[in-house]
């Protein structure tokens, strides 16, 4: 059996690069695979969040997943937090993880910065618990972007680890699945740069629940070169790829076919046709999370039943975990 294990962090108002990146696939995968889809609201602790926001924006991110496609009668649906397996078998990953392993993660010294002795501990060993997220359902294939690859690197060399120790295979080594063109969806304001919540500039991004008019508006702002016609080129025009990428991505017409189509114009009726592409895909999208947000408690249900669902498998992985360890059972 595959088991597929994905997650997003409830930052609220998703945006186009979430979608297209990772729950857009998410969707089919759900029809060949026992899937869980996890909204990861310990990893959004590693910096500081107001309750409020943090029950709220769990809520949001459950509701953008039903309304975009994801069933919660095929996949579970769920939060981090409400299943303690988790955190109890990073405490036990971090037992075999070398320090070496985590001082090579990139991801960890890009966000800390200059501040990294100021920086959490959380926030340091965050691949101890994202291994743990994986393999305490077995999971065997993780759909993940460009950069979160060396994390799930690091999860397979953990369970190798533990497999090692204990000299049997218990774990299975997680798979990842690169998905499709526009894994990685850029910045509207830089196309070196990742689309992210975090980006000080909501023009820099579309959200899910961003209105028609907001869209065209964001589009035509889109940073772009002063070339004329459209051409793919992701070293040289990384705006324009990213343009690209996107239609691309949301019609299923081919980058080739799609240059062809605008070689000879100007970057101005390219972006007026994609704002409509775009607007007229996410307007149903937009319109379900609205109405799933204004029924909190059927979301809460949603949520309840999916973490009965990943508990199932948790407890009874962490059971055979502990016995392989030679912990005592109450």
């Amino acid at each position: 059996m595959t088991r597929v294990l994905s997650g997003v962090q409830p930052t609220g108002n998703l945006h186009l690069g979430n979608y297209l990146g990772a729950i857009k696939n998410w969707v089919a995968m759900q029809e060949i695979h026992d899937c869980l889809y996890c909204i990861v609201d310990l990893h959004a602790i590693t910096v500081p969040q107001n309750p409020g926001h943090l029950r709220n924006a769990t809520r949001e991110t459950a509701a953008a997943y039903i309304a975009c496609g994801i069933d919660p009668k095929k996949s579970a649906i769920f939060h981090q937090s409400a299943v303690a397996e988790h955190s109890e078998l990073a405490w036990i990953l971090s037992t075999m993880t070398p320090l070496g392993w985590l001082n090579r993660m990139t991801q960890f010294k890009e966000k800390a910065g200059k501040h990294k002795d100021n920086s959490c501990l959380g926030l340091y060993s965050y691949p101890v618990l994202m291994a743990a997220d994986i393999l305490i359902y077995k999971a065997t294939h993780v759909p993940v972007g460009e950069d979160q690859k060396q994390h799930l690197e690091l999860a397979r060399d953990i369970a190798g680890a533990f497999n090692r120790q204990y000299n049997q295979e218990y774990f299975p080594l997680p798979e990842p699945l690169i998905l499709g063109d526009a894994t990685r969806v850029m910045s509207l304001r830089d196309g070196t740069k990742k689309m992210s919540k975090s980006e000080e500039s909501d023009n820099s991004r579309i959200n899910l629940t961003d209105s028609p008019e907001l869209i065209a508006k964001k589009i035509r702002k889109a940073k772009s070169d002063a070339e004329m016609g459209l051409s793919y080129d992701e070293k040289n025009r990384p705006e324009a790829a990213n343009l690209i990428n996107i239609y691309s991505a949301i019609t299923g017409e081919k980058k080739k076919s799609i240059t062809a189509k605008y070689a000879e114009s100007g970057f101005a009726p390219f972006k007026r046709d994609l704002a409509e592409i775009v607007s007229e895909h996410l307007a149903p999208i937009s319109s379900e999370i609205n109405k799933l947000q204004a029924d909190p408690a059927y979301l809460d249900s949603i949520l309840k039943d999916g973490v009965e669902k990943a508990r199932a498998i948790a407890s009874a992985n962490i059971k055979e975990i502990k016995d392989i360890i030679g912990f005592l059972t109450a």
